[in-house]
């Protein structure tokens, strides 16, 4: 196998090991994003086997002499030497480094999101709190009591009756 192609399948068996793949996969909100995700790491998985069964063994050596003693020391020779002249094309990776800060800036945004949604969590289980600690004390609360909570509603009501508008 060409050095290469070997960085290039260790490269991959390396980011498959680092990939925080559950960890994503709890950010994700919808089913069809599981779905998706689910796929891209089926993909992941597949290319990576490939190149680890596929790339990672290097080939079996020709014996020239074997050849040599059945065919003809010239013809082998000109085989062997048309062979030895192949070179295998180097791989210059353009796509990683067109992707790569694309990639850095949606995992930004990414955590822009999450940070986002976590704050609105928090808000909403302290207004979901607020509510259930209303419902427990609504039977028994009376209207100051009230009033003391939410004084935004106590100043439009006192609008209301100043300007004498009842609503009808």
């Amino acid at each position: 196998m060409s050095g290469t192609t070997k960085k290039v399948a260790d490269v991959a068996f390396k980011a498959g090991r680092s990939i925080d793949w559950e960890g994503m996969a709890k950010l994700l909100v919808s089913d069809e994003a599981r779905r998706e995700f689910s796929n891209l790491r089926r993909a992941f998985d597949d290319v990576n086997s490939q190149l680890q069964t596929k790339f990672s063994q290097e080939p079996e050596p020709i014996d020239w002499d074997y050849y040599r003693k059945g065919i003809g020391t010239r013809l082998v020779d000109m085989y062997k030497e048309h062979y030895e002249s192949i070179e295998i094309p180097k791989f210059v990776d353009t796509v990683t480094p067109q992707y790569k800060p694309k990639f850095e800036a949606l995992l930004i945004e990414l955590k822009e999101a999450e940070e986002k949604s976590l704050k609105e969590s928090e808000r909403l289980e302290k207004e979901i709190a607020d509510v259930q600690e209303l419902k427990k004390k609504l039977s028994t609360m009376t209207a100051d009591e009230y009033f003391a909570k939410h004084p935004e509603l106590k100043q439009k009501f006192d609008d209301e009756i100043r300007n004498d508008n009842w609503g009808y």
